[in-house]
Formats: C-alpha cells, structure tokens, sequence
C-alpha cells in the first residue's frame, strides 16, 4: 500500500511540477497569442519591440559593445506619433517570444520611413545582420536572426501559390492563410548538413569562392528531397571531396538566415585513413585540404585580421564562434587532445 502511495505521490508532484514550470507556462502563453488574434493584439501594447529597416536590426553601441534595444510599446507610439503613422503600424510586428514574466516580445520593419530619423532619435543604427550576428551578445544572435526570417518571410509570402490571390497573416504573424482556396501557409526552414570530416588523426576543411579570403570551414549542403541526414552527410561528402564516410554522428543544430531561413545539422564523420586521398570537386569548392592538430589550433587563435601577410597571400582561419563550425572544429579538438 505504501509503495502504491509513493508511486502515486511522485506522479502528482510530478505533474506539478510541470504545471509550475516558467518554461512550459511560457510556452502555452506563446502558443495562446499565436492562435487568439485579440489576445495578440493586446499584448502588443504591453510587449517590447525589435526594430528593423529593411530587414537590417537596430543595435545601439556603448563603447566598444553593441547592445539590441527593446522598444517598450510607449516608445513604438511615441516614434509612429513622430512620422505621423498611426498605433495600426504596430499590428505589422511578428511574435518572437517572451521573457519569463510573460512579456511579450516582437520585431517590427520600419522600412517605409526615413532611417536616418529614427537613427537620429533613438541613438543607434540599422546595421547588416550578418554583421550584427557576429558583434552582439551571443543570447541576442538567434533572436534576431529568427526575427528577420521571419519578416523576410511574410514579405516574400504575401500571395497563394496555388489561387495568387493575396494572403492575410494572424496577428501574431505565425502563418498566412489564403481564404479563397482555405490553404495556410506557415514558415519553413530547409534542412541543411554541415559536417566535419576527420581520418582520425586530421581534419577536412574546404572553403567555396564565395568565403571571406584564407577562411576555411566544415563541408555544407542542402538535404535533397526525401532524403534523411545520414544520407546527405555520405551525398555531400562523396560529391565534394571524393570520399566515402565509414561512420558518423550527430553534434548540434543551429538556425542560420542566409541566404534564407535554414536548420543546419552539424555532424562529425570518419572516412578511413587509407583512403584519405582528397578528389575535390571544382564546380563547388575552391580549395580542400587535410589540417593537423596544431594547424586547427593556431587557426582557432587567428582572425580574418591577422591572417593577411605581407605578401599579400593569407593564412588559413575558421569561422567565429558564432557559427556551428567553429563548434564541430572545437568537438574536435577536444576528441584530439583528451
């Protein structure tokens, strides 16, 4: 009977628990204003708002770091009331999360008016995002890449692909329906791979023309339709460099905007190092090459700066830290070193 108790007992405290859990309660909430229009529209005059122009983030800078302002609702009216736009404005905001307390938060392209004004009134700048990803907090860097995808996705979605008739987003911004054919279109992200290869004793890196000079990085593509993320990893590395993956597993994902919204699933891979011979395609990448421990970590410590030389060629770097790159050459490191 008692056994029965306790069992009992642990389920209930689990439950909750879990009813008590910030981040579960956080997440219902969010999931309430995606599908309640008048709740959404409420919490905009209560929530903090991202600002873009031209899908490029405001960021303010403070001596030498760059901080992501949260606009409070008061301040969103304050600038409209400015450009004499009225509150309606603020329902062309996307949800993009909350704080804990339930503040919700949203971003806001205000591309249809002057920049340098509001520039000028608030004391920042709308800065490219790929810049602003490598300059911000790292807890700022998905948010504001998730906030761009998503606006550049209602931009680009605004009609019905199959009906062409244009299509009206939630309040929320979370989908698009078209009602003349009852389709609703929500956002997508492709699936990409990116993978480190290693012998065992070295690892693969390539660089595609389109790299910053002396930048190297783990192999990438797009998963082809149909296929899962074991096949891609065998596909690219065969297509890219010519050799075939004897084992591998899976280290991380990361949402990545560019060129558009993307998941990438970062593995590690072993080919056989008697069969290591690199036959690198010509039409995708530039360059492909083996790089030893040492190699891996004097690249780690040097920047695009200090890769320059002085005569003119450049020493190989790695993507920042920012990047899942950077990350699956560290997990490699580590494995090489412990």
């Amino acid at each position: 009977m008692a056994t029965i108790y306790q069992a009992a007992y642990r389920r209930a405290s689990s439950l909750i628990c879990r009813l008590h859990s910030t981040y579960v309660r956080k997440m219902r909430y969010l999931n309430e204003l995606k599908e309640d229009d008048s709740l959404c529209r409420q919490a905009q005059t209560s929530g903090t708002f991202y600002l873009f122009h031209n899908l490029s983030p405001f960021l303010q800078k403070v001596g030498e770091k760059y901080f992501v302002p949260q606009l409070s609702a008061a301040e969103m009216k304050r600038i409209l009331e400015k450009f004499k736009e009225t509150e309606q404005w603020i329902e062309k905001s996307v949800l993009i999360g909350c704080s804990d307390d339930h503040v919700p938060h949203f971003a806001l392209d205000l591309g249809a008016l002057e920049k340098s004004v509001i520039e000028s009134e608030l004391k920042g700048s709308f800065t490219n995002l790929q810049k602003a990803l490598f300059v911000v907090d790292r807890k700022d860097s998905p948010l504001l890449a998730s906030a761009q995808s998503l606006l550049q996705w209602h931009d680009s979605h605004q009609y019905c692909s199959k009906t062409g008739q244009p299509t009206q987003r939630n309040i929320a911004g979370s989908k698009r329906v078209c009602h003349a054919s009852g389709i609703t279109y929500y956002p997508q992200m492709s699936p990409v791979i990116i993978t480190l290869v290693s012998d065992g004793s070295q690892c693969l890196l390539a660089r595609q023309p389109s790299f910053p000079q002396g930048m190297f990085s783990a192999l990438s593509g797009f998963c082809d339709m149909g296929e899962n993320v074991e096949e891609a990893v065998h596909r690219e590395v065969a297509e890219e460099v010519g050799l075939e993956v004897e084992s591998l597993w899976y280290s991380a994902s990361q949402h990545w905007p560019f060129p558009s919204s993307l998941l990438i699933v970062a593995c590690h891979a072993i080919v056989r190092a008697q069969q290591a011979e690199i036959s690198m395609n010509k039409l995708e990448l530039e360059d492909a090459r083996w790089f030893g421990l040492e190699e891996i970590v004097e690249g780690l410590k040097r920047g695009s700066r200090s890769s320059k030389q002085d005569d003119g060629s450049f020493l190989p770097w790695f993507p920042p830290r920012q990047a899942i790159a950077h990350q699956l050459i560290c997990e490699w490191v580590k494995q090489q070193t412990s």
